[in-house]
C-alpha cells in the first residue's frame, strides 16, 4: 500500500584523495544523495540530522537547515540530487540519519537515511 509520507534515499560515496592527508589523520569524502518522493503527496525537506562515525567510534552529529543550501519540494516521483562531503579522522567510517520532511497537508515526518559506509579503497574487502 502506497504511502504519503515515503521518501527514499540513495547513496553514492567516493575517497577525494587530493583532499585528505593520511599522515594528518584527514581522509576527505564526497557522497551524492538522490532523494525521491515515494509518497503520494508532495513535500518539503526542511532540514537534516546527520551521524557521522569514524572508526575510532567518534561521533559527529550535524544539524542543519536544508541541504547545500537548499529546502527541495519533491512532487510524487520527483527527485532530488545533491553532493556534499565530510572529512573523517580514519580511513574508514559511516553516517546516517535523517531529513525532516513537511508535506503539503501540514503533516511533519522523519526520511530516514540509511547508514552507508565511507571507505578508502582498498581498505575494506
Amino acid at each position: 500500500m502506497k504511502t504519503n509520507y515515503d521518501i527514499t534515499v540513495a547513496v553514492r560515496t567516493v575517497f577525494i584523495p587530493e583532499q585528505s592527508d593520511e599522515s594528518a589523520s584527514r581522509f576527505v569524502f564526497a557522497y551524492t544523495i538522490t532523494i525521491t518522493n515515494s509518497g503520494g503527496m508532495p513535500a518539503q525537506l526542511l532540514s537534516r540530522h546527520w551521524i557521522i562515525t569514524d572508526a575510532n567510534n567518534q561521533v559527529q552529529e550535524v544539524r542543519g537547515p536544508g541541504v547545500v543550501g537548499e529546502q527541495p519540494r519533491l512532487d510524487p516521483a520527483q527527485t532530488f540530487e545533491y553532493t556534499s562531503g565530510t572529512a573523517l579522522a580514519t580511513s574508514v567510517g559511516t553516517m546516517r540519519g535523517s531529513y525532516q520532511m513537511l508535506a503539503e497537508d501540514g503533516t511533519h515526518f522523519d526520511a530516514t537515511i540509511p547508514e552507508f559506509t565511507l571507505s578508502v579503497p582498498r581498505v575494506l574487502h
